[in-house]
């Protein structure tokens, strides 16, 4: 009864729009609280998946990246106490009203001004090869202003995030202020790590690490400030300035080394880290036109100063001399610059989407451990596309093609290389009802290469390994098809489906001898293919009170390249379960990251668990939790070259428990206008009930 009540009051609400010339505005929002209007959990369209947040996810968190988290989204690993948003073990685009932006900067967003959460798993060609995309639709209050403030110190160790941020409103302009700092200051690292070489007459050498001890600092600081302007539906404009500094990356490491030769045990310190400062600026313009267009022009710049190091010693152990006692110094002056124009055009059942994009990259580096030395890498890209997406009744395509051209040059050598890619897209999606569609996307993009791939200065690693650049390599491509099926049922929804990819001519490293030195240069290998099976669900338990929600994938992959043919399979993924009722909020996750082959290497990031407990108060939230309650902290990586056969764990002290105290004020906030109750365009299943 009550559903059929929901429905037919949908449909009376919408027929009063549509016989309107324009939605009223003016409508006191005290009228609304006659009717409810509930809208799915997710609504699963043919190019995304909208979220629309419950009031109480809004309540019940204090900053951008707490309800992004409590959205549940079932693909999502979200961790406000690390900062981090991965999905499947990959990077996400973070995107605010379409505007590529940082983790930090949602982090800053208001809760109460997020509308909706778009989720793209198959970035269409306008965001240039990202692997999933995250757009959250925000409106600015018209007037007053806000203060948001958070401390997240940990009670063991000296690690935790601060920051502070202020924003006030005047009309549809907004202004903002504000920074963070983030304290990683020596933490405690172990380092097992076994290796065997093998020579090219097949001798062979194996060396034993066993671990005296290391540490890690991670401690960086971030302002901003910007401003932008909101017209609904019409105009939006942003202009932001920041200043990121590395105060100190290091890795420092202490071992003994064990040799099978029977030689004597060597003493070892390794220690690698970097520091720096980037300031950067950013313009993005949005303008709607008449006939349904739209141009969107975006400018970023940004500017590198800082320096890298590693330092390498070895000595025996009743010895005073070095064995090998090896240090390089970089210093870095780069710079960068990109600029983009895209127009979008809509039809009642298609929509038209154009761009081109501009980026320059110049780079400087002068090596002091090579007497000063000095190198310079230009890189320049061009892209254009062109994308067209049309309805026919339960089924929507898109298709589309864009072209990649890239060039790069080294001054001192006068090397360079310059290639044209095509980047073809396409994307054919079935909406049985509002509950479930199938949608069949292929997607297909370029990696350039790197400074540090194409770098031809010789850098040692230790006694026995070098590392040389190679000038020669191309542009790679990746191709991937997914087929996905996504769902909404009674508590529960979520997708699964398949996704195959290949990059045939994919960079990887590439270990050869050179006379007793064993060189690890880059090369376009013979390619990369995986076969992957993943489902994502998120499940009401108790609607309102507890939810649980994961990402589940299998993936078998296959490596080839100069000398190798390899085989890799693996499960990864996330789990989350949240409790939720009268202002406390209780929320466990647990990640097991990706096993990636790469090379003639299967490497893995944070295996990691938490548990988080807050509890809201007015304009305050108390919190406390701990990371790691559970196993052990483990990363590292597994060499299967036939030169260099090693596996290396790293271990931290990362068992830490941590307070959150965080305090939102607000000021001379006025009710805002009644939203439309139904927006109407040429997506299918677009309509969707406004409100909290």
């Amino acid at each position: 009864m009550r559903q059929t009540f929901i429905i037919i009051s949908a449909l009376l609400t919408a027929s009063g729009t549509m016989a309107q010339t324009e939605a009223p505005d003016s409508i006191p929002a005290q009228e609304l609280h006659e009717i409810v209007i509930e809208a799915p959990k997710v609504i699963h369209k043919s190019d995304m998946d909208v979220y629309h947040p419950s009031k109480s996810a809004v309540d019940a968190s204090k900053n951008g990246l707490q309800l992004l988290n409590n959205l549940m989204i079932p693909s999502l690993s979200v961790s406000d106490a690390l900062g981090s948003i991965n999905a499947a073990g990959q990077s996400v685009q973070v995107r605010i009203n379409g505007r590529e932006s940082s983790v930090e900067q949602l982090r800053a967003l208001l809760p109460e001004t997020i509308r909706r959460v778009e989720w793209i798993d198959n970035p269409g060609l306008r965001y240039g090869g990202a692997n999933y995309v995250l757009n959250v639709i925000v409106a600015n209050p018209t007037i007053g202003g806000s203060l948001m403030a958070s401390a997240r110190p940990a009670l063991n160790q000296a690690w935790g995030f601060y920051m502070a941020d202020a924003k006030f409103n005047t009309g549809r302009s907004q202004w903002e202020v504000g920074g963070n700092f983030k304290l990683t200051n020596k933490i405690k690292s172990y380092r097992d790590y076994t290796e065997t070489f093998t020579y090219t007459d097949g001798s062979s050498l194996t060396r034993d690490e066993t671990s005296r001890g290391g540490s890690l600092d991670n401690s960086m600081t971030t302002a901003w400030a910007s401003y932008n302007y909101i017209k609904p539906d019409t105009t939006v404009f942003m202009a932001e300035f920041g200043l990121h500094h590395v105060i100190n990356n290091k890795t420092q490491y202490n071992g003994l080394l064990s040799l099978s030769d029977g030689s004597d045990d060597i003493l070892l310190s390794d220690a690698n880290g970097n520091n720096g400062t980037r300031p950067s600026i950013s313009l993005y313009w949005q303008q709607n036109f008449a006939r349904k267009q739209m141009l969107v022009v975006n400018f970023n710049s940004s500017f590198y100063s800082g320096h890298s190091f590693s330092d390498y010693i070895e000595r025996m152990t009743a010895a005073t001399e070095y064995l090998n006692d090896i240090h390089t110094y970089i210093k870095d002056r780069n710079s960068a610059y990109a600029v983009e124009a895209d127009y979008i055009k809509n039809w009642n059942k298609g929509r038209l989407t154009a761009g081109a994009s501009y980026t320059a990259n110049r780079n400087r580096s002068q090596y002091e451990n090579l007497g000063g030395n000095v190198f310079h890498q230009r890189q320049d890209k061009v892209y254009l596309f062109a994308e067209y997406f049309h309805r026919f009744g339960k089924w929507t395509a898109t298709a589309g093609m864009g072209v990649q051209y890239t060039d790069f040059l080294f001054r001192e050598t006068g090397q360079g290389n310059h290639t044209w890619s095509p980047r073809p897209q396409a994307t054919v999606t079935y909406s049985l009802n509002q509950n479930h569609n199938f949608r069949l996307n292929f997607t297909s993009w370029q990696s350039t290469p790197s400074l540090a791939e194409t770098n031809i200065v010789p850098q040692q690693l230790d006694g026995f390994q070098w590392r040389v650049g190679n000038q020669n390599l191309k542009t790679a491509n990746s191709y991937m098809l997914t087929f996905r099926y996504g769902f909404n049922l009674p508590r529960v929804s979520g997708s699964f489906g398949v996704r195959a990819f290949t990059s045939p001519n994919a960079i990887t490293p590439l270990l050869e001898w050179d006379d007793k030195r064993l060189i690890t240069t880059y090369e376009n290998s013979r390619g990369l293919q995986n076969l992957s099976f993943f489902i994502a669900p998120q499940i009401e338990i108790i609607p309102g009170w507890l939810v649980a929600s994961g990402y589940i994938q299998f993936r078998a992959e296959r490596m080839r390249g100069t000398g190798y043919d390899l085989h890799n399979s693996a499960w990864s993924g996330n789990a989350a379960i949240q409790v939720m009722h009268n202002g406390f909020v209780l929320t466990g996750q647990y990640v097991r990251s990706q096993r990636d082959l790469w090379g003639e290497k299967i490497s893995w990031g944070e295996d990691l668990n938490t548990i988080d407990l807050s509890y809201n108060w007015k304009s305050w939230q108390f919190g406390a939790g701990i990371i790691m309650p559970f196993g052990k902290y483990d990363q590292g990586s597994k060499s299967m070259s036939k030169w260099n056969r090693n596996e290396q764990h790293l271990h931290l002290d990362m068992r830490v428990p941590y307070i959150n105290i965080a305090y939102n004020i607000q000021w001379g906030r006025q009710k805002r206008s009644a939203q439309k109750l139904v927006d109407i365009d040429a997506n299918p299943d677009r309509s969707t009930a406004g409100g909290r």
